[in-house]
């Protein structure tokens, strides 16, 4: 609606048209070109963020230092305002890495890798990138803009078009709003398909997976008429909801996980470059051998030479 004017009532139904051809009629393949477009956004979001800062780079010490003020209460403007900082904080970063709520594994868990632990290692750098550059940018592009006032009344989203489009002009505001379109679009179709998983391990049955697509649609045209404040306080009990059971779960598998991060890590140590997870020194996990590598592969990896490694891979 700011960028070109168009209703937010009509992008939403546009939105949920799409949304439902792909859930109910099947159509992969607009979900599809999303997914090739969305990697070239991302990174050229990133690109468009260094072009800012490049061109205020002068003033980014005095940013970092306006931020860390603010965080800490050292500003007069947010003195006292430590503890819903912090609050606010923590939510919206849960809402953009999703740490600890449980549907990140999801993914994790078809990666093809030797040891558990190595795919944690990856899962954790995502966390650091997506708030700790990706977020960032957002906030570097819009104080080192100018745009930004305390106590202004424009939503996140406009603000960040509207930062843009002041350094690098208007169409900035349109490549921020594509690359947002693009964000979301994935981001609710792999959320469906999380959902339609997670219901196919309770139920075989057809209809409530029909239900479940009706509401899946029924939420986005909700969502994407609605205030900006109301769709992330929905957001926050749902996520809150997610979190308590994923972090059960998480207890409850902590002796687990330590187990595999110190075979990993003692495999590291003498000397093995990539860890193999032997399932016959986990046996009481009931995992299956023919996922997992023996240690036989183990030893040759860290005793064998390249050339013996070489003729083993070509005779296989």
């Amino acid at each position: 609606h700011d960028t070109f004017g168009l209703p937010t009532y009509i992008s939403g139904l546009i939105l949920t048209v799409v949304i439902g051809l792909i859930i109910f009629g099947g159509i992969k393949r607009i979900a599809k070109f999303a997914d090739v477009l969305v990697p070239v956004m991302a990174f050229s979001y990133i690109a468009m963020a260094l072009i800012v800062i490049g061109l205020n780079l002068g003033e980014v010490p005095a940013v970092f230092a306006l931020i860390f003020k603010s965080a800490f209460g050292l500003e007069p403007a947010f003195a006292g305002g430590i503890g819903a900082a912090i609050i606010m904080g923590v939510k919206r970063g849960l809402f953009s890495n999703e740490a600890g709520l449980g549907s990140a594994p999801n993914v994790a868990a078809v990666a093809e890798v030797k040891h558990p632990v190595a795919q944690g290692i990856v899962q954790s750098l995502s966390v650091f990138i997506d708030t700790m550059i990706l977020c960032s940018c957002t906030a570097l592009i819009i104080l080192l803009s100018g745009v930004y006032q305390p106590g202004m009344d424009i939503a996140g989203v406009v603000l960040t078009q509207t930062a843009v489009a002041s350094v690098v002009g208007e169409w900035g505001r349109v490549f921020v709003s594509v690359a947002l379109l693009l964000f979301v679009f994935t981001t609710l179709i792999y959320n469906y398909y999380l959902g339609e998983n997670a219901l196919g391990f309770f139920s075989q049955k057809r209809g409530p997976v029909v239900v479940y697509r009706g509401l899946v649609v029924a939420l986005v045209l909700w969502g994407s008429v609605q205030d900006l404040g109301t769709v992330f306080a929905f957001a926050d009990v749902t996520m809150g909801l997610l979190a308590i059971c994923n972090l059960v779960a998480l207890a409850l598998l902590f002796k687990v996980g330590l187990r595999l991060m110190r075979d990993y890590d003692n495999q590291r140590k003498a000397g093995v470059e990539s860890p193999v997870l032997d399932a016959k020194h986990f046996a009481d996990l009931d995992l299956d051998p023919a996922v997992w590598s023996s240690s036989d592969s183990v030893t040759k990896a860290a005793t064998s030479s390249p050339a013996e490694i070489g003729n083993t891979a070509h005779q296989r």
